[in-house]
């Protein structure tokens, strides 16, 4: 571990970072996870300034800015128009010439009866940004994993309420975002199985666990996350995030070290879970994250050259998608990322 940061291992290949975070004055909980209660886009520009090239990224629902009045379902579409004005600032050029929030992923409960009315209402908000939206599902019969934030009972994705609206999201071209437990991975499976005309993405890396009950239980559920994403591989609607191994509920051992992990001791940690991925869903359905700022790895840089090794024995063209082609296109940034 070393308090430099990393020079990057390639300083060429252009990013387009699939997700991370933008609020301020978030829900309480969440600012607690996040670690900070405010991160915007002068505050994300800071932290990827490391020589890494990133190009454009896409902002994930964060529980914040919220509406304070009017239909409780249409609430959340305040968090789209605040990063909708995020994308607005990132397209000025002003911002290190990345294109910060050139799509949205926003919240929206499909379970409401008028989900519809609800999506349109987002697409209004921002109908050059908004891609899809991201509706958590986490859930372990271990409460304690979920620290009071993420507890939303068990099989939401299989609510027949939850498909209702679901069903909505491919006629209106919009993408979704499964955010789930290793252990729920199942319910991915029956959700893409359903829904084959619909762009789902899986963030993560489903998410494996090494806390509460699942504490030194790596080694022993790792076949059990790896058969469940090889049946989720097999639906060819589904895309995967490559990130999010730094978050409070992975327990892993460089979350938040000090002196920080280097890349090299990131990419032997995550090595199994990342190679594994690539492997089976390929480079095409494959993109990278940051998940700034809830990942707790150490510097973005380190972050960054930690994939940048796990994806060494990628051809050129492989890993260009997997760093930019892949995002680029399942969130529909072509004309952004052409011209930057």
């Amino acid at each position: 571990m070393t308090n430099e940061i990393e020079e990057p291992i390639d300083p060429g290949i252009r990013i387009v970072d699939a997700h991370h975070h933008l609020f301020d004055r978030p829900n309480p909980v969440v600012g607690r996870v996040m670690r900070r209660q405010r991160f915007l886009i002068d505050d994300y520009t800071e932290l990827v300034s490391s020589g890494h090239n990133v190009v454009a990224t896409v902002v994930v629902e964060s529980q914040t800015m919220y509406r304070g009045d009017g239909p409780e379902e249409l609430r959340t579409v305040g968090q789209t128009e605040f990063f909708d004005g995020q994308g607005a600032m990132g397209a000025s050029g002003s911002y290190d010439k990345v294109k910060v929030a050139a799509g949205i992923v926003g919240q929206a409960d499909l379970r409401f009866s008028n989900a519809r009315a609800t999506l349109e209402a987002h697409l209004e908000a921002a109908p050059h940004r908004f891609k899809g939206i991201r509706q958590e599902a986490l859930w372990d019969e271990d409460a304690s994993i979920l620290v009071g934030v993420f507890d939303n009972g068990p099989g939401m994705y299989l609510d027949q309420d939850f498909r209702r609206g679901f069903a909505h999201l491919a006629p209106l071209g919009l993408t979704f975002d499964a955010f789930v437990l290793a252990p729920q991975l199942p319910d991915i499976v029956d959700l893409a199985r359903a829904f084959p005309e619909t762009s789902i993405v899986l963030d993560h890396l489903g998410h494996p666990l090494e806390v509460g009950r699942h504490a030194a239980r790596m080694e022993e559920e790792r076949p059990q996350w790896e058969s469940d994403m090889r049946a989720i591989a097999a639906c060819e609607n589904v895309t995967v995030k490559m990130g999010g191994l730094g978050s409070f509920m992975s327990g892993s051992s460089t979350f938040l070290a000090n002196p920080p992990a280097t890349s090299e001791q990131l990419a032997a940690e995550w090595r199994p879970y990342v190679e594994t991925t690539v492997e089976l869903f390929g480079a095409d359905r494959t993109m990278f994250e940051s998940n700034l700022p809830t990942d707790g790895s150490g510097p973005f840089a380190h972050v960054c050259n930690a994939y940048q090794r796990l994806t060494a024995q990628c051809s050129q063209t492989e890993r260009e998608a997997i760093f930019a082609g892949t995002a680029t296109r399942v969130y529909g940034l072509e004309d952004v990322v052409l011209h930057v």
